[in-house]
């Protein structure tokens, strides 16, 4: 995951919540077998999907801030994806999966990302679609 960022809560307000682009956050950890399982697939897809949008990741297990972040958007288990558009989370998907249901779900977001640009109305920082 090269081109993923690590996030954490030092960089998260930079990394996540000022981004220009959609940005997903990999929520994680190397005890989990399913995240080790969907990594390679998710490294595909990300090259597949560079430049229109962020890709980073969060390692749940490696500090109490971390968890907090995780525990903060209602994050119960890994491998999560959740997407954010600014400070709005603005979908998730939930589990291992094939490629091509990922992509079906990255296009998914990516339509809603584009209302999210245009909404006005500040929304709770516990919403979540």
């Amino acid at each position: 995951m090269a081109d993923f960022v690590e996030v954490d809560a030092g960089n998260w307000e930079q990394v996540v919540s000022k981004s220009d682009k959609l940005t997903i956050v990999y929520f994680w950890h190397e005890q989990c077998p399913w995240c080790l399982r969907f990594a390679p697939i998710l490294d595909e897809v990300a090259e597949e999907y560079r430049g229109r949008m962020n890709f980073t990741k969060l390692n749940i297990l490696r500090d109490q801030s971390n968890q907090e972040i995780a525990s903060s958007y209602g994050v119960m288990s890994t491998p999560v994806l959740m997407f954010f558009c600014g400070r709005r989370p603005v979908g998730q998907i939930v589990g291992l999966m094939t490629k091509e249901d990922l992509e079906k779900g990255l296009n998914d977001i990516l339509g809603r990302y584009r209302q999210c640009l245009v909404q006005s109305t500040e929304l709770r920082p516990s919403y979540v679609v």
